[in-house]
């Protein structure tokens, strides 16, 4: 099996966000579904840079990381990504700030940054 093949196999298989990591980078797959993010709780160490590999299988939506001054939009089909450095430690709110129908108020998650 083609390695790329393998890693979307896990992608879907993981039920946590830790997918690997390379180069020094954390890489985690995040899935926007209606009304809910999976997981939806990441958690990073402060100081590792973070690559958010973002789809949706429904409806467009976005991924807003208010804390950190990060936000994209995410269309279905298709991979976003997202790149920062979590500099502070602390629990942090993500949020989907496009509007996916009723209930999307309720669309959030954790961002936990450990030391």
């Amino acid at each position: 099996m083609p390695v790329d093949s393998l890693r979307r196999a896990l992608v879907f298989a993981l039920p946590a966000a830790a997918l690997a990591q390379s180069d020094g980078v954390l890489e985690l797959h995040v899935v926007a579904r209606r009304f809910q993010f999976e997981p939806e709780t990441l958690r990073v160490r402060a100081g590792v840079p973070v690559l958010l590999r973002l789809t949706s299988p429904e409806v467009p939506m976005g991924f807003n990381l208010p804390d950190f001054g990060v936000r994209t939009d995410i269309v279905p089909g298709k991979e976003a990504q997202l790149r920062f450095t979590p500099t502070r430690t602390g629990q942090f709110t993500f949020l989907c700030d496009v509007f996916c129908g009723n209930g999307h108020e309720n669309m959030s998650g954790t961002l936990e940054v450990r030391s």
